[in-house]
Parts: C-alpha cells; sequence; structure tokens
C-alpha cells in the first residue's frame, strides 16, 4: 500500500506552484514574438522607406490602392478592412495624407492603432512661389534626400520601440539604406558645384519640390496651378503667362504623372523649357521607388541647370 504524500512534499509542491504561475501568466500575455507586425503606410515613398527599413521582419501594407491620388483622395470601403488589420501607420500627417485619420476613425482604430508621425524631426519649409503669400507649410518632405533620412532614421526609432526584438535590425537597417540615399545625393553634388546657380529661376506646377529645391540652393519663383489637379481658368493662365515673363523664368517642372499638358501652352507662349519632375506617386508600391524616382529627379534638376547655364 502506497503512504500518502507528507506534509513536506505538499508544501513543496505548492511553492512551486506558486513560483510557476506568475511564469505561465508571462507567458501568455507576451506577444507572439514570431508573428511579424503589419505597418501600414499612406504614400508611396513611405513604403519605400518601411519595406527598407523592416526588411523580411515586418509586413508593409499600403492604406490605399497604388494608383490613388493622395491630393484629393476619398476613403474607400477596403481601406478602412485593411486599417482594422494594421499594428501601427506611418503617417506624413503635417497635409498630405489627412485622409488617412479618417479611414482610422471609420475603423474604430483611433485609440487603439499607433500613429508613426514621419515627419515628428524634419525642419519644416513653407511653400515657396506662393502668389498668396500665405506661409503654408510644404508637406512634400519625402521628395528630396535630407528629410528622406530624418524620416527614415524617425520610423526606424519608432518601430523599434513597438518591436523590441527587431530594434537593432531596423537600426541596422535604415542605417544602410540612408547610406545609399546619401550617396545618390553626393552624385549629383560634385555636378551642381561646377555650375553657376545665381541665375537659375524656375516655376513649377505644383508645390512640391521646394525641399528638393533647397538641398541644392535653389528656389522657386512661382508655383503655377491654383490647386492640385485642376487645370487653372484661362484669367489664371494668362496671368501665369505674364508672371512668368516678368520673371524671367526660363525652367518650368512640371509635374510627371499629372500636369505636362498644362505646361504645354505655357511653354508655347512663353519660351520656358519645360522638365518633368516625379512626385514619387501613382505607381506600383515598390522597395526601390524612392530611390530610382529620386535618382530621375535629381538628373532632371541638374539638366535644368545646365541648360540655364551662360
Amino acid at each position: 500500500m502506497t503512504a500518502p504524500p507528507s506534509l513536506r512534499t505538499l508544501w513543496r509542491g505548492c511553492v512551486a506552484l506558486l513560483v510557476l504561475i506568475p511564469v505561465i501568466a508571462l507567458a501568455a500575455a507576451a506577444p507572439d514574438s514570431t508573428k511579424k507586425l503589419k505597418i501600414g503606410v499612406t504614400l508611396h515613398p513611405y513604403y519605400s522607406f518601411v519595406a527598407n527599413i523592416v526588411g523580411d521582419r515586418a509586413e508593409v501594407v499600403p492604406l490605399i490602392p497604388a494608383q490613388a491620388n493622395p491630393h484629393n483622395y476619398q476613403p474607400q470601403p477596403d481601406d478602412i478592412t485593411r486599417a482594422m488589420s494594421l499594428d501601427a501607420l506611418v503617417v506624413n500627417g503635417i497635409g498630405h495624407d489627412e485622409w488617412a485619420f479618417q479611414i482610422v476613425k471609420a475603423a474604430g482604430r483611433t485609440q487603439t492603432l499607433p500613429i508613426i508621425q514621419a515627419n515628428a524631426s524634419v525642419a519644416l519649409i513653407p511653400v515657396g512661389g506662393d502668389p498668396g503669400g500665405v506661409k503654408v507649410v510644404n508637406p512634400h518632405t519625402f521628395v528630396s534626400t535630407t528629410a528622406a533620412i530624418q524620416q527614415v532614421f524617425e520610423i526606424a526609432r519608432k518601430l523599434g520601440e513597438l518591436d523590441p526584438a527587431n530594434a537593432v535590425t531596423y537600426r541596422h537597417n535604415a542605417l544602410a539604406y540612408a547610406t545609399r540615399i546619401r550617396e545618390l545625393r553626393a552624385r549629383f553634388m560634385s555636378r551642381f558645384a561646377a555650375l553657376d546657380l545665381s541665375g537659375f529661376r524656375c516655376a513649377t506646377t505644383h508645390a512640391g519640390y521646394d525641399y528638393l529645391m533647397q538641398e541644392f540652393g535653389l528656389f522657386v519663383s512661382a508655383v503655377i496651378e491654383p490647386r492640385h489637379g485642376v487645370a487653372p481658368t484661362a484669367r489664371q493662365l494668362a496671368n501665369t503667362i505674364e508672371a512668368i515673363k516678368n520673371a524671367h523664368v526660363r525652367v518650368l517642372f512640371a509635374e510627371k504623372n499629372f500636369s505636362l499638358d498644362l505646361a504645354k501652352p505655357i511653354e508655347a507662349a512663353t519660351g520656358v523649357k519645360v522638365f518633368a519632375l516625379s512626385h514619387i506617386t501613382g505607381t506600383a508600391y515598390s522597395a526601390d521607388e524612392f530611390e530610382v524616382a529620386m535618382g530621375e529627379n535629381l538628373e532632371t534638376l541638374a539638366e535644368a541647370v545646365e541648360f540655364t547655364q551662360p
């Protein structure tokens, strides 16, 4: 016949159980380290930024379709569904994706979805060449290299706080990506150094390139499009042509995917040379889109300045 357990044995068993209970509870409450975070993004450049930061450690989820125009976007039911499944959302947050906050609210995620403000550490500038003279913050920080790098590091830092297990990897990837962007800019810095920039004057069809111009000591003399995606009236067009003639502007930058048709009558009437810059939107989302588009933009900008040389 088996002897009953002693009080000492029972006591030891109870102590062991009490020790294990907190461990079991913590294990149950801890997040699943094997589950990849779903990081939402609002704009094409942020897809490139986040994809390069996280690599294969997280999933990047565009909040809206690739071909959508973010300037006048109207939220759709599918966007709300996507927002419901996100673990975080990277936003411009300074005027370029206000619709994202409508989507988050409609998804019931206002209090539960971590929002990463990409521009939290960027030195912001007003829209240049605004005929109204109103100092409005220019939200196009992603059409640049310097501000892009600042955003990359800010996003990587915030993602590391949300996902500590991968924080070191995110920092390492962000540094490697920022290095490539710096190398891209450096290739054109030497080219610009050989040019006379003092007499360069330009107009743009959209106030999206001030950060890019600023990097090379260039400024926009006039923005000729009253509202993005909306052609000016005959009176506005006539005033624009007159302003370009009076300002002795020799170069007009049109937006690659939207405003080349608008630029043609101005080119014919004034003799300015039209160059197309990418706003980095409207194409397929990809990890290399930012680098490709910015390389093309820098090449176009260099060609435009070379065109104006004496």
